[in-house]
This record gives structure tokens, sequence and C-alpha cells, in this order.
């Protein structure tokens, strides 16, 4: 098939290169030079595993390309994908669906003949209707272009996998037309055994939004519990352990630590719950609300059991922070809670070093005041207390022998349970641990 992705960001170079992998022709479509020059020369502008050797693959194959020109991609295209990037909005919990209007304003006044408009952007329920109504008018084709919607479900750090061999691909459809083209576009997914899920728009847009607030549920209903095993004498990873291996439950996302962070389950948990409060569900809106306090509360506690440890104040203290990215395999640092500690920690006056294996360069360029070292050992130079932020299995390795010699006092606080139990503690150091002993 002759497709195109618009928008070519974390989803959408991501996608474009998948769909080259399993036999389409693709043209990526940016308004960013610098973006469509990069990943021209077959390489992204961002971290992702197992891209890279992809993009370059197609393109020098010629079946993929990137260009700036939307008239272009009108000409070339059977099929439109849509991925620009949907932020939450500034004054109010909704999506910004600016850069999805104007990409779609962009693009329909070229569409001279039949097609479809695949979005896959996260966006409130209504949007499919709505991007309709815009293409009737500004499209030559007018009703031959239909919109449907196709909502991605990836993971940083295993885009290229959830792309190719995802759990499911969820499609909403007007038209037996629709319905057809998606399922040759998706064949030789489908074909190894991953379900495709055809409902109608409404539906599938609300599936995005229903997975991800349920996730987010599971990590603040088990940071909720880890309060209690705190208060009560328990563990909550051995709980957690035990409740996931009922399988209407799963093991899956009951970790609890400092919570969750990064540019989707935040944002998008906030919008589930403000478009059911548009539409007058009020329970869906007060459960979101209690979800995202327990979240929120999750740094609150961290930057207070770092005071506990420095006496009382972080006040000309000096603190180790191991990870800046928001999670493991990336070096996105939208909404990182470990930042967000780290700058929280800073403006009570502590000192603060900071060490992520991958994401130093970004977490400079937004929080410029914080220390920056380039090895963990350094991080945590003559430090009072160390935090360990983000699970990067580097930590795990690290020796607790070699640490304590650079430190000032043998105290770890580590928020994402990623240390080897009983390890530090036989090396002399107190750890703490949020729900456990």
């Amino acid at each position: 098939m002759r497709m195109t992705m618009i928008g070519c960001g974390h989803l959408g170079a991501t996608h474009a290169a998948s769909m080259a992998e399993i036999g389409h022709d693709v043209v990526g479509v940016d308004i960013d030079p610098g973006k469509i020059a990069t990943l021209n020369s077959g390489r992204a502008w961002f971290h992702e595993p197992e891209l890279d050797e992809m993009l370059a693959r197609h393109v020098a194959s010629g079946r993929l390309r990137f260009t700036t020109d939307f008239a272009e991609a009108g000409a070339f295209g059977d099929m439109h994908f849509v991925g620009v990037a949907t932020p939450g909005m500034a004054d109010r919990d909704d999506y910004d669906l600016t850069q999805l209007y104007a990409a779609v304003s962009a693009l329909a006044p070229h569409l001279n003949r039949p097609c479809v408009i695949v979005g896959k952007s996260t966006v409130s329920v209504g949007t499919t209707a709505a991007v309709q109504e815009l293409v009737r008018e500004l499209a030559p084709a007018g009703d031959q272009v239909e919109v449907i919607w196709n909502p991605e479900f990836l993971r940083e750090g295993h885009a290229v996998q959830d792309t190719l061999r995802p759990d499911r691909i969820v499609v909403g459809v007007t038209s037996p037309e629709a319905e057809r083209m998606i399922r040759d576009a998706y064949k030789p997914i489908t074909d190894a055994g991953v379900p495709l899920v055809v409902t109608d728009p409404a539906t599938c847009e609300l599936v995005k939004g229903a997975a991800n607030a349920f996730l987010t549920m599971k990590i603040s209903f088990i940071n909720a519990v880890a309060d209690l095993c705190e208060v009560a004498g328990g563990d909550v990873a051995h709980l957690a352990d035990a409740v996931g291996l009922d399988p209407r439950i799963g093991r899956a996302f009951l970790d609890a630590g400092l919570g969750y962070g990064g540019g989707c389950l935040p944002k998008d948990g906030r919008a589930f719950a403000a478009r059911a409060r548009d539409l007058g569900v009020d329970e869906a809106v007060e459960l979101l609300g209690i979800v995202d306090q327990i979240n929120a509360s999750r740094r609150d506690r961290v930057v207070t059991m770092a005071s506990k440890a420095c006496g009382g104040t972080l006040a000309g203290k000096r603190v180790g922070v191991w990870g800046a990215s928001f999670k493991t395999g990336t070096d996105d640092i939208r909404d990182s809670p470990a930042l967000d500690v780290a700058a929280r920690m800073h403006a009570q006056g502590a000192l603060i070093t900071v060490y992520d294996p991958m994401a130093i360069d970004t977490a400079r360029a937004a929080h410029p005041e914080l220390g920056y070292a380039a090895d963990p050992v350094a991080a945590v130079a003559d430090a009072n207390v160390l935090l360990v932020m983000t699970a990067w299995p580097e930590f795990r390795g690290i020796h607790p022998q070699t640490v304590a010699e650079a430190v000032a006092q043998r105290v770890v606080i580590d928020a994402r349970n990623a240390l080897h139990d009983g390890w530090w503690a036989e090396a002399g150091w107190t750890v703490h641990r949020i729900g456990r002993r």
C-alpha cells in the first residue's frame, strides 16, 4: 500500500518505519526541516531501541522517505496516518488539538481522490466526527475521504516492538471500505496472531483513554497500599507478588514507589476525567481525581523522606540523584518524577547532582539549575543522601561498597525498589523504601 505518516515524532517516525518494515511504501511528513533531514539520513532525532536500524534499512531501500511537502503526501497516499502531538492544555485538563487540526488542514486541500485518514493521536471522544467535518469542508474529494481512528498503545523504550507485535490493534470505522483498507494495512501483523478489534469511532477513542486511566489506577492503588503496609509493618513488594498471581489482577503496574510520569499517563488520565466531567459522569471524575492526588503525593513523600534523612532540613545538604528520565529505556523527561523531586529539593537549598545513563542532556537543558555528573559514583561525592529515582538496570549492578567510599553518609532512598534487597544494608547503608520494611 502507499501510505503517509503525518507527524514524525516518537509515534510517527516509529510507525512510518514499521509500516515500511512490513512491506508498504511510506512517505513521512513533518513541518520541521531539521527532523526531516535527520530521518532521511536514516536515523531518528530521539532515542528508541531498534528504530535507527529500521530507518536506515528502509530509507536505503527507497521504501521510506520523509518530506515537508503536504502536496507530495496528498498525491502519494491512499491512506494517511496522522500522529501529531496532542499535549495537555495549560489552562485546563484536556487535549490541545491545535497540531492535529493544523496537520489535517494542511493535508486535506491536497486530497483529490478517495482515500482514508487514520488518526493515531490520543484524543477525546468525539474528535473523529469533528475531523471528518473539517475534511469534508477542505478536501476536493469531499465525502470520498473517510476519517477513522486507530490509537497507538506504544511504550517508550519498546515502541518498535509495540508497533510490530502489539497486544492488540483497535480501529473505529464507519464504512466497510475503510475497514477493508485498515485490515489490508495491518495484514502482516494480524496474520501473525495479533487481534484486530473493529468498532465505532467513539468506542475506539474511549479505549485509549480508558486503558491509560486504568493503568494509573493500578499504580496509585499499590502506592496507597504501600502506605498501609508501612503503618501495619507489611512489605508491599511481597504483597504485590501475591496479589499479582491472581490472573484477574496481574502483576504488571503493581510496583510501589515514586509513581507515574511521562507524556502520556498523567495527561491521559486527567483528560479522560475532564471529558467525563463534560458529559456529566461525576463518579468517574471523583475516582480519577483521587488517583491523581495519590500519584502527586508520592513526590512530596520522597522529598520529606530526604529531608528527614538529612536531619530535618535539606538546606546546604548534598544529594546524589540516580535517574532523570521518567522511566528506563528512554531519554524522555516529560513530567519526570525524578527531576520534579530534584527541583523541589533544590528549591529547599539542597545541592543536587544528577546522573542518568541516557537523559543527562535533556535534563540539563530543562533544569540547568541542577548539577550533573558523568558517572553514578561522581554524582554521590560527599552526599548526605542518595536517591534512586529511575530503575535503570545499571544501578542494580553497582556495588554498594564502591559508592560508600564516595559519600558523606551511607543513606539511600530507593524510590523505585531498584536495588538488591539486603545487599546495601549488609554494606552498612541505611536503606529507605516506600512501603517496605
